[in-house]
């Protein structure tokens, strides 16, 4: 596993209006990595993603991924530089297929023209059929092969939420942002869950960073990991050494793993 930083985020800030939302931040990862970003509701932590994300603009300091400044890059940008993400709401096009879904999320990497598109060329159909064959991958992946004719609104909760990161992984991302991704699973999918972070992370050699407040999950799967309150970064380690964190504990853990 190479050992130099592939994201680095150096003095981050982003304010609201009066609200320091987030309030220099720095932290690093290396490439292959689980991470977690954790803390209280409010801390931050989504403000991170969206800064990462390019989806609310950074008031000061630095974002590079792989040597590239991504700081106020536009989203599309940063997707195309490899970085994807999922949210804490479901955003799945709920009437349209599973494999529709995953389709919609090439677009910005189709190459042939809108003449092409309307009237049918060749190139279309050949390059519609290799994002199609795409599409089927990726669902193979998160082990919804035989879902991609449903609907995706009428799929289980548990389901859902699969479809979201195979419709991420359609961006080939060598950084993985997930937001919440057990939030109103129960047991059993959640530990599917860890499971198919772990299998994503060996079989595609990408980075995972992910927001959650499942200490459990969190525990038992991440090697890193960064803790936000009221926007600050307070312990950053692995696992063991933040439980043991006095500060983390008053501020976060000891409500969470009471």
């Amino acid at each position: 596993m190479a050992t130099t930083p592939e994201l680095m985020v150096n003095n981050l800030c982003v304010q609201f209006g009066g609200l320091k939302a987030v309030d220099q931040v720095c932290f690093s990862l290396k490439p292959q990595t689980l991470a977690g970003l954790i803390g209280p509701n409010g801390a931050g932590k989504t403000t991170v993603f969206n800064a990462l994300t390019g989806l609310c603009p950074v008031t000061s300091g630095q974002i590079s991924f792989n040597e590239k400044q991504l700081t106020n890059e536009a989203p599309h940008n940063i997707a195309r530089y490899g970085i994807a993400r999922t949210f804490q709401n479901i955003r799945l096009f709920r009437n349209l297929t599973v494999l529709d879904n995953l389709r919609i999320a090439y677009h910005q990497n189709r190459q042939y023209s809108l003449l092409c598109s309307v009237f049918r060329s060749a190139r279309f159909k050949r390059e519609e059929a290799q994002i199609t064959a795409k599409a089927k991958e990726a669902l193979a992946l998160v082990d919804l092969a035989d879902k991609a004719d449903h609907i995706a609104g009428s799929l289980p909760y548990g389901e859902q939420r699969r479809v979201e990161i195979a419709r991420a992984l359609m961006l080939n991302p060598k950084l993985l942002l997930l937001d919440e991704p057990a939030a109103g699973m129960n047991p059993h999918e959640t530990q599917c869950l860890l499971e198919l972070i772990r299998k994503l992370r060996d079989d595609l050699q990408i980075t995972v960073l992910l927001i959650e407040h499942d200490m459990k999950l969190v525990m038992n799967l991440c090697e890193e990991l960064f803790v936000l309150d009221y926007g600050h970064l307070i312990a950053t380690g692995d696992p063991k050494s933040i439980q043991n964190n006095e500060r983390v504990v008053e501020a976060y853990l000891g409500g969470c793993m009471a």
